[in-house]
């Protein structure tokens, strides 16, 4: 009986020894591929109840592995759309075949080339298509569920398409003279154009007429502002501004008492004109804040003017940030979001179904995912122009593999000394 307990022992040690090979053979031959995750084996020694006298060996059996939660050396690319994962999580994405699936099945990866297929899909070369939530027309994402795939779609860029980006806000940094609104000057308005896009990203024009009030006696420090549009040839706007002449914050704005138009926030420092291609916030200063409008000395300065939108745009390319926003670039230099890329996480990584293409599926054993934005929680930021090498360490993994050729050798040396005894034992019956 112990004879036999050593044979199958030995046949034991064969067996485990062949799957480690199995493993060393997987990460050896994976040691250049993006994503991959080192797989390992571990022995564990099984005992098999005997009599005091004598000893039954119990042999070793094996338990596969791969250690999912190690991350692979980062390295850059030339694809905008390579994405790769500075710490822990995972990227959404599902097969090719089930994009058009209402509820295309989720699987997790970490790393992956993607590049729009035919239709703008954002497909990879092991045919992965990369998902997100849609972001709005004005570029904010909605609330969607955390615990759940339900708001992830496959993401779907045109890069042929035209957008148009209406302006919305305008910033003034104008000085108007103090000395026009003293006693005895001439009273002419000061004037300022100011080029807009309206809903169509159409060029139009803000016409801002500043024209002082001009008092008997000594300086009013107040001034009129009349905001025309040329899209309709009439006003849209009209306020009075009188500036403050103390000592600490003298040519700033005091008050600001719409006549017509959009009344004054002075927490914002800014009034609501509607032209014809929708409403513009025009920032006028803050109460107090040299930011805006002031008046100082006696030279009218248009110091700066800002604003947003331009003439429609075509689609030249997108560009992944570190929060995992993707953003669309157009040629007429303004960017927009169009989706965001959540991170997966879950309780234990090494619990995940591995997959072909280094993708993974959760499991009960690896626990609920949780969808977080980039960067937050247990989760690291997105790197765009750049891939996730293998986790295999080709040189650990050839000392593995010569030891493991050892082990292998020294059992099935055991088989041969078990086999050459039981011979003795058969041949004392002749």
């Amino acid at each position: 009986m112990t004879l036999s307990s050593s044979l199958n022992a030995g046949v034991s040690g064969l067996n485990v020894n062949a799957t480690r090979l199995a493993t060393i053979s997987d990460n050896i031959a994976n040691s250049s591929t993006y994503g991959y995750k080192r797989a390992g084996a571990e022995f564990q020694a099984m005992v098999i109840g005997g009599s005091d006298s004598s000893y039954q060996a119990g042999g070793v059996r094996a338990s596969s592995f791969r250690m999912i939660d190690e991350g692979g050396t980062l390295i850059s690319s030339a694809n905008a759309t390579d994405i790769a994962i500075d710490g822990g999580g995972f990227l959404p994405v599902t097969d090719q075949a089930a994009i058009d699936n209402a509820a295309p099945p989720l699987k997790l990866t970490t790393t992956g080339s993607f590049r729009p297929n035919d239709e703008g899909y954002l497909i990879s070369q092991t045919g992965l298509a990369l998902m997100g939530w849609p972001a709005g027309t004005d570029g904010t994402v909605p609330d969607f569920p955390r615990e759940s795939a339900a708001g992830l779609e496959p993401i779907r860029i045109n890069l042929n398409q035209y957008v148009s980006n209406p302006t919305t806000q305008v910033s003034l940094r104008v000085n108007l003279p103090a000395s026009d609104t003293e006693a005895g000057a001439p009273g002419d308005a000061r004037r300022l154009t100011v080029e807009y896009f309206d809903n169509l990203s159409t060029s139009k024009t803000l016409t801002l007429a500043f024209t002082p009030t001009v008092p008997a006696n000594g300086l009013s420090n107040e001034w009129t502002l009349v905001v025309s549009d040329s899209a309709t040839g009439g006003t849209i706007g009209e306020y009075t501004i009188l500036f403050d002449d103390s000592q600490a914050t003298g040519g700033t704005i005091d008050t600001v008492t719409a006549v017509s138009g959009g009344a004054y926030d002075s927490d914002t420092g800014a009034v609501t004109v509607t032209t014809a291609g929708g409403d513009i916030d025009l920032f006028l200063g803050l109460p107090g804040e040299g930011d805006g409008l002031t008046q100082l000395s006696d030279g009218f300065a248009p110091v700066s003017i800002t604003k947003d939108g331009s003439q429609v745009g075509n689609l030249t390319s997108v560009e992944f940030d570190a929060d995992g926003y993707l953003n669309a670039i157009y040629d007429s230099g303004f960017s927009r979001r169009i989706y965001q890329v959540p991170l997966l996480d879950v309780p234990n990584p090494n619990g995940l179904r591995s997959l072909s293409n280094q993708t993974y599926t959760p499991t009960a054993e690896s626990g609920a995912f949780y969808l977080w934005d980039a960067g937050n929680g247990p989760t690291g930021q997105m790197v765009g122009y750049a891939r996730e090498e293998s986790t295999v360490d080709v040189a650990g993994e050839l000392t593995q593999l010569i030891q493991t050729q050892r082990a292998y050798s020294s059992n099935a040396t055991v088989i041969q000394t078990v086999d050459e005894m039981l011979q003795e034992t058969t041949n004392l019956k002749r």
